[in-house]
C-alpha cells in the first residue's frame, strides 16, 4: 500500500506538493475505505476525482459527495433510466458531446463527464450550487437532491 500511495503522490499533479497531496489523499482514502475496500482502487478514484475536480474549478470533497449520493461508489451501478458509473451520467451527453464511443462506465471517462456537466451548470446557475446539482440530477425546482449531497458533502468529505 505505501509503494503505491508514493506512486500515487508523484502522479498527482493537481496537488500544490507532494505533502498536500498525501495528507488529503491518506485522509479520503480512509474515509472511502468503507465502500471501496481495494486500496489502489481508492487511490485511483481519488487522484481522478481531484485531478478532475480541478480542472473544472469544482472542490474534490463536492465531486465524491456526488458520487456517494449518485452510486454510493459502485462505479457499475446503472439507474432504472439508464444512467450509468459512480457519478451516473446519462448515454445522450456521449451524443451532446461529441464521443459516441465512450465507455461511462470507465472510472476517467465517467469522473470527466461528471465534473464537467456539473461544472457547466454551476456556471449556467451563476454559481448557486443547490440550483446547479437538482440541475445535474434532473430535479430542478425541487431541493430533496441537493440537500442529500451537501448533507453527505458536510458529513463525510468536507476537510476541516
Amino acid at each position: 500500500m505505501r509503494v503505491y500511495l508514493e506512486e500515487t503522490i508523484a502522479d498527482a499533479g493537481s496537488f500544490e506538493d507532494p505533502y498536500t497531496a498525501e495528507v488529503w489523499l491518506v485522509d479520503m482514502s480512509l474515509r472511502l475505505e468503507r465502500y471501496i475496500k481495494d486500496p489502489e482502487e481508492r487511490l485511483d478514484l481519488l487522484r481522478t476525482v481531484h485531478r478532475e475536480a480541478n480542472r473544472v474549478g469544482l472542490q474534490p470533497e463536492l465531486v465524491l459527495a456526488v458520487i456517494h449520493t449518485e452510486s454510493t461508489f459502485n462505479r457499475f451501478a446503472v439507474s432504472s433510466v439508464g444512467a450509468q458509473g459512480l457519478m451516473q451520467i446519462m448515454p445522450f451527453w456521449r451524443k451532446e458531446l461529441g464521443r459516441i464511443d465512450d465507455n461511462l462506465i470507465e472510472l476517467e471517462t465517467n469522473i470527466r463527464y461528471g465534473t464537467t456537466i456539473l461544472s457547466y451548470y454551476l456556471k449556467r446557475e451563476k454559481g448557486n450550487l443547490s440550483r446547479a446539482l437538482a440541475r445535474y440530477n434532473g430535479s430542478l425546482g425541487k431541493t430533496w437532491y441537493p440537500e442529500r449531497v451537501m448533507t453527505r458533502w458536510e458529513k463525510y468529505w468536507l476537510v476541516n
